[in-house]
């Protein structure tokens, strides 16, 4: 069945997980989302697209600023990661040595009644207490299909048991590239940012002159034709990942991905950043996956319908530079600059999804509360996350007063993302910045024509303090304690 969400149509059997925190947060959320400008829904005037959202004037900037502190983190900062943006549009050579091409699948059914199509490991999972399986991304079409029969599982959608015979779906998005039919050609839409790194990595070596070990980052679109997409930006058939590879001789595969301190670097290095940004600790948990690669850790999140990824990091080993190297006829061994030895590097992948982090950073940042008897809407986004770290709110809407405050305003956005609004009371212009996160508002009174000095409101104490323009801009003034 299809209800009528904020954002469209959606399918109501995408909510069937346990439910863990309260139902009802997920649509605050996005009503949320959608009132204050974070995100659209896709192709809207023309009666929507499923599953595809635009991200308004508020996300667009709280994207950007995830995928900067990302940047910071993870590249800019580090001495041993350098940057790349490679092509969304591959060869499809590429994705064939890969094993995308034959490989890239998940499992579907079809419900005989209402023609949904159903991602048949999921079906599995999600009944697990009936099922007594969690983590079905091992077991062979026959096995789904002994399992969905034996449990008498139904379509979510609809209820009917009447589901066909598994079988596997290729996740590429592929499109013809060429002018005509005669000198055109398939190509697709990569799945993951990873291959770019891979396909580079002899050039990022000479060019930076990079020594094991060292990181490739990439911030980019990728492309999944999913089955059964869902919970507003959780899965969607576009999005945008923050992917490091991370390149190591492979002698210090036991040392770096395993058991010892290194590989538990990456995890923790992953989980420390969430929990920095504004992730609850008590929201994420680490699993390890014994199915996929030769080590993988999931970072989950505790999102409104249960537990789901948040954050992978894979040791990939050699597998994606080899097949490369097989497929190309090029040489993508690393020689160590002294000691002359080759090798093929190892590698360790943590992947991260924007929508995802994003949706679980909103989820965690909202919250509800009464004040003064009416009820107060926050958004406890971490300052560097929010939007807008500032709103400047001159106390009228004209004459001396509004010239300085966006004089204050020109000069305070060369640092910092604002919001300048004049329009309303200021306890309404309070409650709004309040909703889209803003951790400071800056009030512009007749005292500032006098005195440079202007009042700072705390978002989340709704303390008030009296702090001089200058510390403002300068930063030495650093906030409440």
């Amino acid at each position: 069945m299809l209800r009528r969400s904020p954002l469209g149509l959606i399918n109501s059997s995408q909510c069937r997980f346990k439910v863990t925190k309260a139902p009802d947060l997920q649509e605050k959320v996005v009503n949320l989302c959608r009132h204050r400008g974070f995100v659209y829904p896709g192709s809207d005037i023309y009666g929507g697209l499923a599953n595809s959202f635009d991200y308004g004037p508020l996300g667009v900037q709280m994207k950007k600023n995830i995928q900067d502190a990302w940047w910071r983190h993870f590249v800019q900062s580090r001495t041993d990661c350098v940057g790349l943006d490679s092509s969304v549009i591959l060869s499809s050579r590429v994705w064939e040595a890969s094993g995308h091409i034959g490989n890239f699948t998940d499992p579907m059914t079809v419900c005989k009644e209402c023609n949904s199509r159903v991602r048949a490991d999921k079906l599995i999972e999600n009944a697990s207490d009936v099922t007594g399986i969690t983590e079905a991304g091992g077991l062979s079409c026959e096995d789904i299909d002994a399992l969905i029969a034996k449990h008498e599982l139904n379509c979510p959608s609809c209820g009917s048991k009447q589901l066909n015979k598994t079988r596997l779906f290729n996740l590429l998005f592929r499109t013809n590239m060429g002018s005509t039919d005669e000198t055109s050609e398939w190509v697709y839409l990569r799945p993951e940012t990873a291959q770019g790194a891979y396909i580079n990595f002899q050039q990022v070596v000479s060019t930076m002159r990079r020594r094991l070990p060292f990181g490739i980052g990439q911030m980019g679109k990728s492309f999944r034709n999913e089955i059964s997409p869902g919970h507003f930006l959780f899965r969607t058939r576009e999005f945008e990942q923050l992917e490091l590879q991370y390149f190591c001789h492979p002698n210090d595969s036991d040392t770096w991905y395993l058991i010892a301190y290194k590989f538990n670097y990456w995890v923790d290095e992953c989980y420390s950043w969430l929990i920095k940004h504004g992730v609850k600790e008590s929201n994420i948990k680490k699993r390890e996956l014994a199915h996929y690669a030769r080590a993988t850790t999931d970072i989950e999140f505790l999102y409104p319908f249960g537990w789901s990824e948040l954050w992978g990091i894979a040791n990939r080993t050699d597998y994606d530079l080899r097949k490369h190297m097989d497929a190309s006829k090029k040489d993508l061994t690393y020689q160590d600059p002294a000691t002359k030895e080759e090798c093929l590097p190892h590698v360790v992948e943590p992947a991260l999804g924007t929508g995802r982090v994003l949706l679980a950073m909103l989820l965690d940042a909202y919250d509800e509360e009464e004040v003064n008897g009416r009820k107060r809407t926050v958004l406890r986004l971490h300052e560097d996350i929010a939007p807008y770290k500032f709103a400047v709110l001159p106390l009228q809407s004209k004459g001396e007063i509004v010239d300085v405050a966006r004089t204050f305003y020109h000069a305070l956005t060369k640092n910092a993302s604002c919001d300048f609004d004049v329009t309303g009371s200021i306890g309404r212009r309070y409650r709004r910045q309040d909703e889209v996160g803003t951790p400071y508002c800056i009030t512009i009174d007749f005292d500032s024509i006098e005195d440079n000095t202007v009042t700072v409101r705390d978002r989340d104490s709704m303390n008030q303090v009296r702090v001089s323009m200058d510390d403002v801009l300068t930063g030495k003034w650093k906030g409440f304690e």
